[in-house]
């Protein structure tokens, strides 16, 4: 599996990323948070199939960009069940704030353990990993075989999320990190939404755990 992260900016930039079996050209779209209209262009010249659009969260910086890539492409979008109000209230998504009204419908929801599969893969992916703080609905999305975790703004190369906007919480986001993130193996790369990619080996020499 390759991993092609695209900085993308609304309001605010951040990082979407593209998971891709280049084998059979299949793959997931992780946290098109705008420029919508630019992401169909890279599926389209690289000729690949995205299976799902899976969100590490609901705010509006991670899914501005969905309603312009569904207009073109029928690709269905994932998130934790925690994130549904997230999804349609503009003051939550924070998209209110920066005037935008950026809403999502019909989403699948998922819970923690949930697993995301590939045409012509026999195991799984993906593993969704809860991980409350930023935000209820904050989910970490694990690759084990090839050593990859994307963790959306829980955590970032040199420090952690932030707690301060509606339904964050300092303590679960700590406990997330701290238990379900750099528990992983200490060679998993770590892609955030916005700063370069780490390690949890280089991250864990951050945290007194």
């Amino acid at each position: 599996m390759n991993v092609y992260k695209v900085p993308v900016k609304g309001y605010f930039a951040v990082n979407s990323y593209f998971l891709i079996d280049e084998d059979i050209g299949h793959g997931f779209l992780i946290d098109p948070g705008a420029q919508g209209e630019a992401l169909v262009q890279i599926i389209r010249s690289k000729v690949w199939t995205i299976e799902k659009i899976l969100l590490t969260h609901g705010h509006f910086d991670h899914t501005g960009g969905i309603e312009a890539i569904r207009r073109e492409l029928d690709i269905p979008v994932y998130i934790h069940e925690n994130g549904a109000g997230y999804l349609e209230d503009t003051r939550l998504n924070l998209s209110e704030y920066c005037g935008e009204h950026v809403i999502v419908r019909d989403a699948h929801f998922f819970q923690d353990g949930a697993v995301f599969s590939l045409a012509g893969h026999a195991s799984p992916v993906l593993t969704a990993i809860h991980t409350p703080g930023h935000t209820p609905d904050s989910t970490t999305f694990y690759d084990v075989a090839d050593h990859i975790a994307f963790v959306g703004d829980t955590i970032f190369k040199g420090g952690m999320g932030t707690d301060q906007y509606p339904g964050g919480n300092r303590r679960q986001l700590v406990t997330s990190i701290a238990q379900r993130i750099l528990t992983l193996p200490d060679n998993t790369t770590l892609y955030s939404g916005h700063s370069e990619k780490t390690t949890v080996g280089a991250e864990k020499r951050l945290y007194i755990l």
